[in-house]
């Protein structure tokens, strides 16, 4: 079972998922990203994700495309090293920013220019 916690700041939204975001449990993930994608800050925290294979994998995809689709900005924040690889391995990082800190991924948010 996957818990969502979804933290309102002044200017960001942070999205944290707690435990397995596997084929049983994406469900919950895909509705929060759903709700969220009109967020134009969204930060998605990974750290507390022990686990994810394909359908969180996609979950998180289809999240980031509305998101954008709503002229968004994400950032994922993952401190967790299998989760890490299998981003970098997908090539997910190429698609968006990934960070180890809330901290960074605020830096990124901000130091990205509109044009």
């Amino acid at each position: 079972m996957i818990e969502m916690n979804i933290e309102e700041a002044e200017d960001y939204t942070v999205c944290r998922p707690s435990g397995d975001l596997d084929a049983y449990s994406v469900g919950a993930f895909r509705e929060a990203l759903n709700r969220l994608a009109s967020n134009p800050r969204l930060l998605i925290d990974l750290s507390g994700v022990p686990f994810m294979d394909s359908a969180g994998l996609g979950a998180l995809i289809g999240g980031i495309r509305r998101v954008r689709e709503a002229e968004g900005r994400v950032v994922v924040i993952c401190n967790r090293p299998s989760l890490t690889r299998l981003l970098h391995t997908t090539g997910f990082d190429r698609i968006v920013p990934i960070t180890e800190s809330v901290d960074e991924a605020l830096d990124i948010l901000d130091s990205s220019v509109e044009e």
